[in-house]
């Protein structure tokens, strides 16, 4: 259920805890030395994501926490940056798709509430999206030259949590993704570099650990 605002004091960072029923997590604590960012290639609402996770039959999948964005509709917003906590501090669920490794146990998974890839004014589900939602990329991105836009509420949620988490847990952000981008561009989000990633900690996204992801995309902001 539902558990309220926490205000974490330490860099005041305000989130909600709706958490899974703890089957379908592994309990902590651990250590945390990565964050991962992916995106669901779902609708906006934080809070269905989450219990879509707790209802499915696929078992402990998940990322702690969730950033609910707008609808392709352009007209539900009520869920755009909100933040929310699927499971306690230290436990972790499987969303790396590497396997049972350190860096599955010991990452922080944040996840974009985001339908993803956008082909003739569609979703991938055939749903209709507002013009206003689509990002154009000027290069097309594993596959795709289109995608549903990440609101500027989601990634000033984004940055926050991220650079939250980076204090907390003392994980270098410049590790990664940033020094890839850095040199490459939005290139940066199309490297795949497993094993780098597995020996490094730092910050990536989905889509540097396997070519099978498309999350998260290099929208310009």
């Amino acid at each position: 259920a539902e558990m309220g605002l926490l205000h974490d004091c330490e860099d005041c960072l305000i989130f909600q805890q709706h958490w899974m029923p703890p089957t379908e997590y592994m309990r902590g604590p651990v250590t945390k030395h990565w964050i991962i960012w992916h995106h669901t290639a779902g609708w906006d609402n934080p809070f269905g994501t989450i219990n879509y996770w707790a209802g499915d039959n696929r078992g402990r999948v998940g990322t702690e926490f969730v950033i609910g964005g707008q609808h392709p509709d352009n007209v539900q917003k009520q869920y755009d940056g909100k933040i929310v906590q699927a499971f306690p501090e230290g436990s972790y669920a499987w969303h790396t798709g590497t396997g049972n490794s350190a860096m599955h146990i010991n990452s922080v998974g944040i996840e974009l509430c985001n339908i993803g890839m956008v082909q003739n004014g569609k979703t991938y589900v055939n749903t209709p999206i507002h013009p206003d939602q689509i990002c154009t990329l000027d290069k097309p991105f594993r596959g795709f030259s289109q995608y549903h836009r990440y609101s500027d509420a989601q990634l000033l949620a984004l940055k926050d949590l991220t650079l939250h988490l980076a204090n907390k847990y003392d994980i270098d952000l410049r590790v990664g993704l940033y020094q890839w981008v850095k040199d490459k561009g939005a290139a940066g989000f199309d490297v795949i570099n497993l094993d780098f990633a597995n020996h490094n900690r730092g910050l990536y996204t989905h889509t540097n650990l396997t070519s099978q992801k498309s999350d998260c995309f290099p929208q310009p902001e």
